[in-house]
């Protein structure tokens, strides 16, 4: 078992209740991170955004600021947003992160739950899918570090090209992130990436269908058995369950509704998220309540990997940093008991 932290680099307040600039809030996220890789944490990932809630727009930039104050701790994205960038120029900046990071950069590579990279890069939002799907099929011919033979619709297609630099272990690791879709989990299987379940809503134990189907998929395929799963769960680690809840919802609340208005969802009640907490896709709580929490969802999908989405709106770096702190100190240990 691996055990990872996500953020999104989410704006922040600070303790006047105003939200921090874009620049301290990355400055705060690189802190996060070293005192991650300070407690043992296995990994941190960073998500790509590109609107005014988020500061995190370059996570490979952030990422090598982090690894240049870190030893042992995996960097990588939650998500990369393939659709609307390049395959060759992804695959140039994490070969450069593996290179200063002695060989810890990994990629999930996704279509992301926002859209406003699309108009901002210039791709239509109608060939969504076909964006998505030509792009991994040529970063999975990319991630293998020979000459490269490819075409398409999205891009000028190459002849024997050679990307650089190459990577001293020969190969990035590297994910498909997944928000539910059969389709995303198949086509993860059938070019031979390891899979990322972001659980974002409804219980855990819902989504193992989706870890049978790509076990299935992987055999249909030919592709190897041994291929890891992810999980990426949304959390908080305060002393006690009260204080989990009591802290986290104003802020959770917030976020949540804002981009409930953006899509049509209802306002968000104090009473579902509590039942979201005992039940849902939050691991929110105690050290032992989430220890618990995550044990079971790693038992009930069989998974390798469960990744904790820290941030949450404009929860305080003061609050994310006890998170860190918790989760690496007391969480993570009591999980490996409970798995024992």
């Amino acid at each position: 078992m691996e055990f990872g932290l996500d953020t999104f680099g989410d704006v922040t307040a600070g303790p006047d209740g105003k939200k921090l600039p874009y620049a301290q809030v990355i400055r705060n996220v690189v802190e996060q991170a070293v005192l991650a890789d300070r407690l043992g944490v296995d990994a941190f990932g960073l998500g790509e955004h590109h609107r005014d809630d988020f500061a995190v727009s370059a996570p490979e930039i952030v990422l090598a600021a982090i690894a240049a104050r870190t030893e042992r701790i995996r960097l990588g994205t939650a998500v990369t947003v393939l659709s609307s960038d390049d395959p060759v120029r992804v695959f140039e900046r994490f070969a450069t992160l593996d290179a200063v990071s002695d060989g810890r950069a990994e990629i999930v590579l996704g279509r992301g739950s926002f859209t406003e990279s699309f108009p901002l890069f210039g791709f239509d939002l109608a060939d969504y899918d076909k964006l998505f799907s030509e792009k991994a099929d040529l970063m999975s011919h990319l991630l293998t570090e020979g000459p490269v033979t490819w075409s398409g619709t999205v891009r000028p297609p190459l002849t024997d090209q050679q990307v650089y630099p190459k990577t001293e272990s020969g190969r990035i690791r590297t994910w498909i992130g997944v928000g539910g879709s059969p389709e995303s989990v198949v086509r993860a299987a059938q070019l031979g990436f390891p899979l990322t379940l972001a659980i974002i809503g409804g219980e855990p134990a819902r989504f193992a269908p989706y870890v049978d189907l790509y076990r299935r998929a992987l055999k249909e395929f030919g592709q190897p058995q041994d291929l890891p799963v992810a999980v990426h769960c949304p959390g908080f680690v305060a002393e006690t369950d009260e204080e989990a809840i009591d802290v986290l919802w104003p802020h959770a609340r917030n976020m949540l509704n804002r981009i409930g208005r953006e899509r049509g969802w209802p306002p968000l009640a104090h009473d579902r998220f509590v039942e979201d907490i005992k039940v849902g896709a939050w691991h929110a709580g105690s050290p032992e309540t989430v220890a618990q929490k995550i044990a079971s969802t790693v038992q009930a999908l069989g998974i390798q990997r469960f990744d904790l989405k820290y941030s949450a709106g404009t929860l305080p770096h003061e609050r994310m940093m006890t998170t860190v702190e918790l989760y690496g100190s007391q969480v993570l240990p009591r999980v490996k008991e409970l798995l024992a």
